[in-house]
């Protein structure tokens, strides 16, 4: 019995949660256009390997409560999301699919271990942000960063569809 008390504890310790998990932490601006008709961008995010297989998806934003889920058919209009990954993804995804945002800042921050964020092996990696607008364009900008977390920060800058775009791997 005393043998059992003892090892309590060490079970106790072993459950809890690391504090100091990695994260990605991504800023998306999406710009406010002046055009006379104007629609939300639907948002792909997702991460790549040096060799250009992909991860996971990071983000999608996309017509989430549209009736009869007709938002969905127009998912392929993010064509390298779609080509890549996205037509073998069941949406909505959990932690990972939500509603187009607004003109403006838009911050996502996925922890290591988590469906949007898998653990990833040592080496290099890039994430990709792909914005496409009915009636309007489609842009996509890569950022790539270097694993395991280095605190490294990269950025791009859109030229219509998007506008900054920065990583901040912790």
């Amino acid at each position: 019995m005393l043998k059992q008390l003892a090892a309590a504890p060490l079970l106790l310790v072993a459950t809890i949660p690391v504090a100091n998990a990695a994260e990605l932490s991504l800023k998306i601006e999406i710009p406010k256009l002046t055009v006379a008709e104007y629609h939300k961008p639907y948002v792909a995010a997702w991460i790549e390997r040096d060799d250009g297989s992909v991860v996971s998806t990071v983000a999608l934003w996309y017509e989430v409560r549209s009736r009869n889920n007709e938002g969905e058919k127009y998912l392929k209009d993010l064509r390298q999301w779609w080509r890549r990954t996205g037509r073998d993804m069941k949406v909505p995804a959990d932690g990972i699919t939500g509603a187009t945002r607004t003109p403006g800042e838009q911050q996502v921050v996925v922890s290591e271990g988590k469906v949007a964020l898998p653990t990833l092996t040592a080496g290099k990696y890039k994430l990709v942000v792909e914005a496409a607008r009915e009636g309007g364009g489609r842009e996509s900008l890569a950022l790539p960063f270097s694993w395991p977390a280095t605190g490294a920060v990269a950025s791009a800058q859109g030229k219509e569809e998007l506008g900054n775009v920065s990583l901040n791997v912790q």
